[in-house]
């Protein structure tokens, strides 16, 4: 029993280490960081990463705020037990009058008959109303005739100035449809990809082989170079909690293996890239001894992540989020 209750202990201790010594490598094992407005989806898979990248678990880009719960009902009216519309309150109100009858000891029918009265003195209000409504209307349309050659005459009079000056461009009304390509008004337009080039493939190997080094080194200040704030933030976290369990994770000779281009665009003056790269190391974790208790020294480890690099226009590649495959 007491060998049991050992090994059952060891176990249970294996369990609670098995996440820090699997998360140790810099962005190993969590999906974190922002891609701006493409924070909420996820990158299209590539040969490099066929699979579907992992959600973000930690990012301080704020998700599109679903609507609220109860929204979509309440925008619809809801459906007694006759239906909607002007039937459906007729009925009901008919019932409604002859439960009253019963009720006040008159039956059924007198309170049906007290509301028929009723009714016919609202249809004679409503028929006057609408009486006076299209006579408005016709008034109005007969006191402005310049309106009825609508948008298409302002173009044809947009084109005949054109004609009379050439060489000069003129303004003509655009229907919802017209002067964006076919794009329906309001929609913004989709963002162009920014071009990626040789020199952009040898940045992203550079920072993650300096990534890595820093992460080695324990070096936050050296992270902060090549990492957003918010990267930066969160490798810190992983460092302090290793050193306070006095663990040290070393990944040297980094590799990059394959990398793909999933996605790249501009937004906000920034440009964005997502790569998916497939990169090998000797990756390690030592106690404060130097013991081993991760890892292999003389194995190649191999490891495929989804990296997104941003950077201002002239400015370098920093890193943004890293995303696990799956």
């Amino acid at each position: 029993m007491r060998r049991f209750k050992l090994l059952a202990a060891i176990a249970a201790l294996a369990l609670v280490l098995a996440p820090t010594l699997a998360d140790a490598a810099a962005g190993r094992g969590s999906s974190q960081g922002s891609r701006g407005s493409r924070t909420d989806s996820a990158p299209p898979a590539t040969n490099t990463a066929p699979g579907t990248a992992a959600p973000m678990q930690r990012t301080t880009t704020q998700p599109s705020s679903p609507a609220a719960p109860g929204m979509a009902a309440a925008a619809q009216p809801s459906r007694g037990m006759f239906g909607g519309g002007l039937m459906g309150g007729l009925m009901g109100g008919l019932l409604g009058a002859g439960l009253i009858g019963m009720l006040m000891g008159g039956g059924f029918m007198s309170g049906m008959a007290g509301f028929m009265g009723f009714l016919g003195l609202m249809l004679q209000v409503a028929l006057v109303g609408g009486l006076i409504y299209f006579a408005i209307r016709f008034f109005r349309r007969r006191s402005q005739p310049a309106l009825a050659a609508g948008p298409m005459g302002m173009e044809r009079q947009g084109a005949q100035d054109a004609t009379a000056q050439p060489g000069v461009m003129h303004r003509t009304a655009q229907g919802p449809m017209g002067g964006m390509g076919g794009m329906a008004a309001g929609s913004a337009p989709a963002a162009a990809p920014v071009a990626i080039g040789p020199d952009d493939y040898q940045a992203f190997e550079q920072v993650l082989q300096s990534i890595q080094g820093a992460w080695s080194a324990g070096n936050e200040g050296a992270l902060r170079q090549f990492t957003t704030p918010e990267m930066a933030s969160y490798f810190g976290e992983q460092l302090s909690d290793m050193e306070r369990q006095g663990l040290r994770n070393e990944v040297r000779d980094v590799k990059l293996e394959q990398g793909d281009l999933a996605e790249s665009w501009g937004e906000n003056g920034s440009e964005y890239a997502t790569v998916a790269m497939r990169f090998s190391a000797l990756d390690v974790t030592r106690d404060r001894t130097g013991r081993v208790v991760e890892g292999d020294a003389t194995i190649r480890s191999m490891l495929t992540e989804v990296w997104t690099f941003v950077r201002r226009p002239g400015d370098r590649w920093v890193l943004s989020a890293i995303q696990q495959t799956r």
